[in-house]
């Protein structure tokens, strides 16, 4: 791997690392009941918003409530979403008048967004006008990445009291994460952009003359905005549709790198937010180390795949034909900007959180190399995940690590001061195997389908069944990713991707708060001597296995028959 790798990889390291106390700090003071920085701008604002929404901000919320309201609001944007790409014709800003959005595509591409994947079966610039750009998809950039946060914080009131029969208000949690946190972030992002060449007007198409002296016509408008909400929300997709690989969304290397330094930033810092709202830091930590330790192994097996080539190809050498690895690596897919080790570090890090943003090709790398970011979705967007969903999907782990380890020394599993019985138990199971259900049975039907063999399957044998599990695995996982080589754009894909995003979505989001408010009804018992330690690197090791274990057992068989058949037949 190239030495320009390791770099970035340590720097991406450590400014995630001067980040996380920072941030983290500031966001635990946002979602507290405390004083928190800004309160002499923000709250006239909050306020405002209260009183227009008609919304009690001292009122707090049961997890059904809560739960109901999450529901409500997402449902609400889905139908605004589909709606403006119906009626985009008549709709403002269509420079390069573009027709009407399908039926199909239209309900696809609306519960991408809310959901917070961003999974596109279209081709953004010749798809959407910039109307449905900057206030479809963009806004849902903001409020979907903000809805998850506002679930992890429930999550967290939910460990952190007692005897309370609420987890806080929705509506005040997402105007809070927007507000306070998101908007300030994508701002200064979305400049920092704009300094380096990326896109921002609001115009069509631009005709200019090449070096060679040819014609060519080139699609501008809002990009910035938009890459700087996808990325700093862990939405992904993208204005243009071969997304970071485009130059005129990801213009220089100091936007490579920045672009992976946003998508990682609040995940992580979240790990301290959590350690500091339930008063011990250590837990946080633990949680952080998990996420560090899947991300460092993904990203780095994605680029010695990626950068070891095809074994099969040969080069000659000065007197005989030398068998070797592939000449600088597997370049086939790459932006010769990045070359396949920042493809691998894209892959892993992209895969690693529910963000669909990439440089590179997925349906291009190794089999190996492809196997990676695809296994990594599957471990349940934890490494470190998206914003929010991410903390609460390595927590509902930890709470399943607590009950594993209560079963081995014969006594109920305790995790932060409450005891987790059966009824936590159920909804964690119900959270673990939504997410396995949406990507199985979906990839399993498509598979036996003639519309899907015929028309989505674009390569045959264990490459094309590699196509159809990555996309169910995106979709189900709401990372919004593509493997590409697939035709998702047809009636069946784009309706059971979509069913697939509101199962690995909402049947998650439920669980988890019904989860915050059994465990915030409960009494905090003291430690003793039979308390397995949550806060040491045990516990960690603990976590870590487990998650392996559970994605292990459920997708291995799949993988087997598509990557890894794929890899020992070259």
């Amino acid at each position: 791997m190239s030495v320009s790798f390791w770099i970035q990889l340590g720097l991406l390291v450590a400014a995630v690392g001067v980040t996380t106390p920072l941030l983290g700090g500031y966001m635990a003071k946002v979602y507290g009941n405390a004083e928190a920085p800004g309160d002499r701008v923000f709250l006239p604002v909050e306020r405002l918003i209260y009183r227009i929404c008609r919304v009690d901000p001292e009122r707090e919320q049961r997890w059904t409530v809560y739960a109901f309201s999450v529901l409500a609001f997402s449902l609400v944007g889905i139908l605004v979403l589909y709606a403006m790409q119906r009626l985009q014709t008549v709709l403002p800003m269509n420079p390069t008048a573009v027709p009407k959005v399908g039926e199909a595509l239209s309900w696809n591409t609306a519960v991408s967004f809310v959901t917070n994947t961003n999974w596109q079966s279209y081709a953004g610039e010749s798809t959407l006008s910039n109307f449905t750009q900057m206030t479809g998809l963009t806004v849902q950039n903001f409020v979907s990445a903000a809805s998850g946060m506002a679930v992890m914080a429930a999550l967290i009131r939910g460990l952190s009291r007692r005897r309370s029969r609420t987890i806080g208000n929705f509506w005040v949690d997402l105007v809070r994460s927007t507000l306070r946190i998101l908007l300030p972030l994508m701002f200064v992002a979305g400049i920092v952009y704009v300094s380096q060449g990326v896109v921002q007007n609001f115009e069509g198409f631009t005709t200019v003359k090449t070096v060679e002296g040819r014609s060519q016509v080139i699609r501008q408008g809002p990009t910035a905005s938009q890459e700087a909400a996808k990325m700093v929300g862990t939405n992904g997709g993208g204005f243009n549709n071969v997304n970071a690989a485009n130059p005129l969304q990801n213009p220089t290397g100091f936007t490579d790198f920045f672009g992976l330094y946003l998508i990682l930033m609040i995940p992580f810092a979240l790990t301290f937010t959590y350690g500091k709202m339930v008063g011990d830091g250590r837990q946080g930590w633990v949680v952080f180390s998990v996420m560090l330790s899947f991300w460092l192994i993904a990203v780095i097996a994605a680029a010695a795949f990626e950068t070891g080539g095809n074994p099969n190809l040969t080069r000659a050498g000065a007197n005989q034909a030398v068998t070797s690895s592939q000449s600088g690596g597997n370049m086939e897919g790459k932006d010769i900007r990045n070359g396949p080790a920042e493809c691998g570090l894209w892959a892993g890090s992209t895969t690693g959180t529910s963000n669909g943003a990439t440089n590179c090709q997925h349906d291009s790398m190794t089999p190996l190399g492809g196997l990676v970011p695809m296994a990594h979705m599957k471990l349940g967007e934890v490494s470190p995940g998206g914003v929010g969903v991410g903390l609460n999907g390595l927590l509902i782990l930890a709470l399943l690590s607590v009950f594993i380890a209560g079963l081995m020394v014969g006594r109920t599993p305790e995790y932060m001061g409450k005891k987790i019985q059966a009824s936590e138990v159920k909804l964690v199971v119900l959270y673990i195997l939504a997410m396995p259900f949406a990507v199985l049975v979906g990839a399993g039907i498509a598979i036996v389908l003639p519309t899907v063999l015929n028309q989505s399957i674009l390569n045959p044998g264990p490459h094309g069944l590699s196509e159809v599990l990555y996309a169910f695995a995106s979709a189900g996982n709401n990372n919004g990713s593509a493997f590409a080589g697939i035709t998702a754009n047809t009636q069946f894909m784009n309706i059971a991707l979509g069913v697939s995003m509101l199962i690995g979505r909402f049947f998650l989001i439920i669980p988890t708060l019904g989860i915050a408010g059994a465990l915030a009804r409960k009494d905090k018992v003291p430690p003793s001597a039979g308390t397995f330690p949550t806060g040491t690197p045990l516990f960690a090791g603990l976590v870590f296995g487990v998650t392996v274990i559970v994605a292990g057992l459920t997708f291995f068989p799949a993988l087997a028959l598509g990557p890894i058949v794929e890899h020992l037949s070259i």
